[in-house]
């Protein structure tokens, strides 16, 4: 007999990414496995779905709503034992590992419903499965990314992007640069970019994370965080001034710190974050802790996301079903689901 979910699980909207490659296993499963914590509602081809929902395993049962009827009549509450499929027809036919840009718009609209939802408060996050831009640009659009299409439909003027994983001390690096070429780096590392990024940070982990005083460690961007200015005065320029700046402010920030040293246990145990200047600074780091179970979080959203630490796998994706490890995915469901929980929390206590 059918059980009904527990009212207490949050919903949260997945995007199952570019269809030729794992983004569709991986979400399936994870939904699939976390059932009784959270309300996963899938968002792709409800009958592409229901295909390698069969492949994975036949006890699986799928429930598809059409956008139109979760406009008119919102979410229905089903069983616990059933996933909820919203349905996004793709537009041409999925050969596993082989990209088509016929799907393009059909992927992008799957981002297009989550966004809906989660502002129309049918869903509480949003956890996305990696998509391959080249199809999306392929098709027409232009199209950077997830973290900048979602900053630009919900009219954020700047998001962090910061990844999450590792045991012991649990670990959180963010960025003050994402996708840029090494040589653009210091032009982009300004006193207001820096104080931003600081605020946003600061005011995400005190509402999306329960964290009433924040501690957020600060590399340097030179080596030995400049060495008082002998090699580069970016430290002592800049990132000082919007450090105490922060201070001024109630932060706590400190740092500059040597990014060579800052990631050792003895440092972390007493941060909540680090906060470091460029994109191989500070991932590799976090990466070589957690891979396949790490989780990408977007900072200044006025909504929840987070996504994988992974790519599209679209050789893995060619070789069949049963081969991807769904660990991101299911890290990023929790992780999605505990911010969820602060967040609503940190909202009742501001009513």
């Amino acid at each position: 007999m059918a059980t009904t979910a527990p009212a207490s699980r949050p919903t949260l909207a997945i995007t199952t990414g570019e269809p030729a490659g794992i983004g569709p296993e991986i979400s399936l499963r994870a939904a699939w496995a976390l059932r009784n914590e959270v309300r996963a509602v899938l968002i792709g081809d409800a009958a592409f779905l229901a295909m390698i929902a069969d492949q994975i395993d036949p006890a699986i049962s799928l429930v598809s709503l059409t956008v139109r009827a979760l406009r008119n009549n919102g979410l229905p509450d089903f069983p616990v034992d059933r996933i909820t499929v919203i349905d996004c027809p793709l537009d041409a036919h999925v050969v596993a590992g082989r990209l088509n840009p016929k799907n393009g718009r059909a992927v992008l609209r799957t981002l297009d419903v989550a966004i809906e939802g989660a502002q129309a408060g049918w869903f509480d996050a949003i956890v996305t499965a990696p998509l391959q831009k080249s199809t999306i640009n392929d098709a027409g659009i232009a199209f950077t990314g997830h973290t900048e299409y979602l900053a630009e439909k919900t009219h954020t003027p700047q998001v962090v992007m910061m990844l999450a994983g590792g045991t012991a001390p649990h670990l959180r690096v963010a960025l003050a640069t994402t996708h840029l070429a090494l040589k653009d780096v210091p032009a982009a590392i300004t006193f207001d970019a820096l104080s931003r990024t600081l605020a946003i940070i600061h005011a995400d982990l005190q509402r999306k994370f329960g964290l009433q005083r924040p501690r957020i460690l600060v590399t340097g961007l030179n080596p030995h965080a400049g060495e008082s200015g002998y090699l580069g005065r970016e430290e002592i320029d800049v990132i000082e001034p919007a450090i105490e700046a922060a201070h001024a402010k109630g932060m706590q920030v400190s740092g500059p710190y040597p990014a060579d040293t800052l990631f050792q246990p003895k440092y972390l145990q007493d941060a909540d974050c680090v906060l470091a200047m460029y994109h191989d600074q500070g991932l590799p780091v976090l990466k070589f802790a957690s891979f396949g179970h790490g989780v990408n979080i977007t900072l200044g959203l006025p909504l929840i996301r987070t996504s994988v630490d992974h790519g599209t796998a679209l050789d893995l994706a060619a070789q069949g079903i049963g081969l991807a490890d769904c660990g991101s995915m299911i890290a990023a469901m929790q992780t999605a689901a505990r911010m969820a929980a602060c967040s609503n929390a940190s909202g009742a206590q501001q009513k």
